[in-house]
């Protein structure tokens, strides 16, 4: 069964920029663009990466703001 991640806010400039790394952040696989009007937003893992106990969820605002989120899963 895929992973699915849920981002339930976001702030910065609109639009949003949403990838999946692996943990220490080697591989990321770029997910979507989003606004806040998409807020609460799900996705699945991509393949390549599921499958893993952590993950590195990354953001990037319209100017180029980057926030990173390590994500355990239980």
């Amino acid at each position: 069964m895929p992973t699915e991640i849920t981002i339930t806010s976001v702030s910065g400039a609109t639009p949003f920029d949403v990838y999946i790394c692996d943990d220490p952040s080697t591989t990321c696989v770029y997910v979507d663009t989003i606004t806040v009007a998409n807020i609460p937003y799900s996705f699945n893992v991509p393949s390549i990466l599921d499958g893993q106990t952590s993950y590195n969820l990354k953001v990037v605002d319209n100017n180029g703001c980057t926030v990173e989120e390590n994500l355990t899963l239980l």
